[in-house]
């Protein structure tokens, strides 16, 4: 493996938070693997802190709005993956903000409609309970999720 120098591992980082939006964690996950000691991650990482390249708000913004838009993800799920990247509740909460509720239940219905075409039981409980299932595992909430499949009749689904 090469070795690279701490401004060659700065530029490096900067290309890399330049493509697409990451956090502190994945930042810093890449310096080590790329062999930068902890020393060097830190003083790169406030670097790249400083000069705006990685900014957590931005980008747990970011995230929630790509993962409920285009990965139809529910808020549990997207916190939870938010955690693991070690990420503030502050920054976190300030991401969840940028749900549109419209658009998150508009996502949820389409998601279900769509399953529904998919999902066969031998009576509606047992198809409900497999959409239920399927939505709440995307990491939406068991009363997200009941609103739609309670209160829809087969057919409204389908519609």
């Amino acid at each position: 493996m090469k070795e690279y120098t701490e401004n060659e591992l700065k530029y490096k980082a900067e290309a890399y938070c330049s493509a697409t939006e990451h956090c502190p964690f994945e930042v810093m996950t890449k310096l080590s693997q790329w062999g930068a000691d902890e020393a060097m991650s830190e003083r790169i990482l406030l670097h790249l802190q400083k000069e705006r390249y990685v900014d957590s708000a931005r980008y747990c913004r970011a995230f929630v709005r790509d993962k409920y838009r285009f990965a139809r993800w529910g808020r549990m799920k997207i916190v939870q993956a938010l955690r693991m990247k070690h990420l503030s509740s502050e920054d976190i909460e300030a991401g969840m903000a940028e749900i549109d509720e419209e658009e998150y239940e508009k996502g949820l219905r389409d998601l279900l409609r769509q399953k529904s075409k998919s999902v066969s039981g031998r009576n509606e409980y047992e198809r409900n309970t497999k959409l239920i299932r399927f939505a709440v595992g995307r990491g939406f909430t068991m009363n997200e999720v009941l609103r739609y499949v309670k209160q829809a009749d087969p057919d409204e689904l389908m519609g």
